[in-house]
């Protein structure tokens, strides 16, 4: 182990040798390939996006949110669920989580500073954001809360990874916490911000603020699940490995089940007396490919692995924390497009104004690039984390 700059531990072959030395498999040159194209998509789209500015984008004044709302939501809601589960360990005191608090905080660290990667290029002028943010705060707005609680939960996990690296324990776990706290409290926070949306009743009242929650740690679970499939190459052979991951898995199951039955509830009473602007929106989702998407891979196949053997196929969920990604982000997705889905005026106005109908709305190549960017800056600067950091569990501490 040497020592980096601020005292930072870093790996003995740490370098640019080591971080292109990765074994050549076919698994991983595909992930090196499409890594590199995700990050050429981004500095394309950034590109289009810098030339063009919003009208690259395909939103609308009908439908102002579109895929990078989506994306950062993704990004944020994987980084507070990587947060809890580091939290589990060094937080908490659970031994058997502890051996994999060091890579969920790094982990966290990584997804949310993506996130902010993407929704800077949906903001106006990031720059301008940065200074008026400090310098005239909104006290009364959810989106500046937001943007506040997400900077200090970031400068928060990244002081604590430094503690963990350096194996102070102590002041690792007083900041974990507060960590945690601030990073709670922010992600409730984006909750509210479609909670607060009176205008929008699918959305408006208090569900999204504690579903925010919930869903991170389910999704901080699965992206638990295939990290470490990734490092142990699917060979679950080690007893704490084991234990881990059916531990995660037990967790998992109780979860999910809490969500099915959150969210049938939500449906229920959004259907319920037939609601002007809610029922109608809730049946318009409850006919779209992408809602049963997300129910069916995010929730119903990822438990029915759990229930097979009450998480002891480690491997099988794996696969399962694949899909259930894949749900996660039609999950996000969805809560940002059917929010907006109805027009605000449902009534005609003039003899021949044509009645209102559903908004459709398609991300644009630049979105989508963007978007991928994100992910590829997301999966290059773990890779470079593994590679410069010993993010196992170390004996003795």
């Amino acid at each position: 182990m040497k020592i980096g700059p601020l005292n930072i531990p870093l790996k003995e072959d740490f370098s640019l040798k080591s971080i292109l030395g990765f074994e050549k498999t076919p698994l991983n040159m595909l992930i090196a390939v499409a890594t590199l194209a995700m990050l050429a998509m981004f500095v394309i789209g950034v590109g289009n996006y810098l030339v063009h500015s919003h009208e690259a984008y395909g939103v609308t004044r009908q439908h102002p949110w579109g895929l990078l709302i989506a994306v950062y939501i993704f990004f944020v809601v994987s980084s507070t669920g990587f947060c809890i589960v580091g939290s589990l360990g060094d937080v908490f005191g659970f031994k058997k989580f502890e051996m994999i608090s060091k890579r969920a905080i790094f982990g966290s660290i990584v997804t949310i500073i993506a996130g902010f990667a993407v929704i800077a290029f949906e903001i106006g002028h990031p720059v301008r954001m940065l200074i008026y943010n400090v310098v005239s705060p909104g006290l009364t707005s959810a989106i500046w809360w937001m943007g506040t609680l997400y900077g200090l939960y970031l400068t928060f996990m990244i002081i604590e990874f430094y503690f963990l690296l350096n194996h102070d324990m102590k002041k690792a776990k007083i900041f974990g916490l507060t960590g945690l706290l601030v990073g709670l409290a922010a992600h409730s926070n984006l909750g509210g911000v479609f909670g607060f949306l009176n205008a929008r009743t699918i959305s408006n009242g208090v569900y999204y603020p504690t579903y925010f929650i919930l869903t991170a740690f389910i999704t901080g679970i699965y992206l638990s699940f295939i990290v470490m499939g990734f490092r142990y190459k699917l060979n679950f052979t080690d007893e704490k490995v084991k234990q881990l991951l059916e531990g995660l898995a037990k967790i998992q199951g109780l979860l999910i089940s809490i969500l099915i039955f959150f969210m049938t509830w939500k449906l229920l009473t959004d259907v319920y007396g037939g609601m002007p602007t809610r029922a109608d929106v809730a049946h318009h989702m409850l006919h779209t490919g992408a809602f049963w998407t997300e129910v069916i891979c995010a929730m119903l196949i990822p438990l029915a692995v759990i229930l097979k053997d009450f998480g002891k196929s480690p491997v099988l969920m794996f696969w399962a924390s694949l899909i259930g990604m894949v749900g996660i982000f039609f999950m996000r997705y969805n809560l940002v497009h059917d929010t907006q889905v109805k027009p605000l005026q449902m009534m005609k106005i003039t003899e021949y104004q044509l009645p209102p109908e559903w908004i459709e709305y398609f991300p644009s190549a630049t979105e989508i690039m963007i978007a991928l960017g994100g992910l590829g800056l997301c999966i290059l600067l773990y890779y470079v984390g593994t590679r410069a950091f010993n993010l196992d569990e170390d004996e003795g501490h």
